[in-house]
């Protein structure tokens, strides 16, 4: 029964988040919120929204290792989509058309932001304020950071998939009530997805970090993964890159979001070492995508195809490592 409502939460997760990006963006389309900036912000949220409520309802309960496992897991879940989905469409050679200037600035903010969380799960005493791990203030600086320069650098900015003919029919009114009523359905759902996985690794013996990094994580970022096919049936490879390494970074932001509900220590204080796996495997995750964005001559074959193909094998070996 249990597993049966983790599956089933999963699937509402997925489906309600993909109505969330839909109405956003149809809300950043028709209304005063339309600036690139907020617009962004909105989808960024709007998908990341289930890993957010997850996430959250696991530090009530009182289960760090799923809180922080879901936002790290769902990071290298989201290069697995991106990996992935390259080696099915392998032919089109997406990743030689990526424009390096447009994707180095967040896959190394990316990396240096997921260090911090390294160093911090392996340094037990990290500094904190307020019970917020200094790692976090650092990130939210760091994200400031990136933010004024993508806005101070237009041509940096990933082209938008235009809404179909039949979204931009939508209302605003209805646009908006529609958004409210499937961020509820994330919210109900996404708190099941985290109580029935804490109970499924209480019952079946499973590691919590297993549960929250691979199980629950990958459950968060399907919506990720139906963007990421669009744009590349669109042929927008910069737009499926884009989201993926935005949304990565979003989803270390909502993980200080996460620190500061858990109130009794720094969260990365309470999350059990095997952690760090995961976390190390963003970053190398990250370094892969970092050469792949920076080869300068055009590959095909194998040659192309090696990098996606060393990412999905280390994310098997991780999730082998953490079962």
């Amino acid at each position: 029964m249990v597993l049966f409502l983790f599956i089933l939460a999963a699937v509402i997760v997925v489906f309600a988040a993909v109505q969330l990006n839909k109405y956003g963006d149809v809300i950043s389309e028709k209304s005063s919120l339309s600036g690139a900036m907020v617009g962004g912000l909105l989808i960024a949220g709007a998908t990341s929204l289930p890993e957010l409520t997850t996430s959250l309802t696991a530090v009530y309960i009182d289960n760090p290792d799923i809180a922080v496992g879901n936002m790290l897991g769902s990071n290298v879940f989201n290069l697995l989509i991106l990996a992935s989905v390259d080696l099915f469409y392998r032919k089109r050679r997406a990743f030689n058309q990526l424009h390096s200037k447009d994707q180095t600035p967040s896959i190394i903010a990316g990396i240096l932001f997921t260090s911090f969380v390294v160093v911090a799960i392996l340094w037990v005493q990290v500094p904190s304020i307020f019970n917020i791990g200094l790692e976090m203030y650092l990130l939210v600086i760091g994200y400031i950071f990136v933010l004024k320069m993508f806005e101070g650098n237009p041509a940096s900015q990933t082209e938008e998939i235009k809404p179909e003919s039949k979204t931009l029919q939508i209302t605003l009114k209805k646009a908006v009530t529609n958004f409210v009523v499937f961020a509820v359905i994330v919210f109900a759902a996404g708190s099941v997805l985290s109580i029935t996985g804490d109970r499924l690794a209480e019952i079946s013996g499973m590691n919590s970090s297993f549960v929250g990094s691979v199980l629950i994580a990958a459950s968060t970022s399907l919506p990720e993964l139906v963007t990421v096919v669009v744009a590349f049936r669109m042929a927008n490879y910069s737009m499926a890159a884009g989201s993926i390494l935005g949304s990565n970074l979003f989803n270390l932001m909502l993980l200080v979001v996460t620190d500061a509900f858990y109130r009794e220590e720094a969260i990365l204080k309470g999350t059990d070492p095997t952690m760090i796996w995961t976390a190390l495997l963003g970053v190398l995750m990250m370094i892969v995508m970092l050469y792949i964005v920076k080869r300068q001559k055009k590959q095909s074959g194998f040659s192309y195809a090696w990098p996606s193909i060393v990412i999905i094998l280390m994310y098997l070996v991780l999730s082998y490592m953490t079962f």
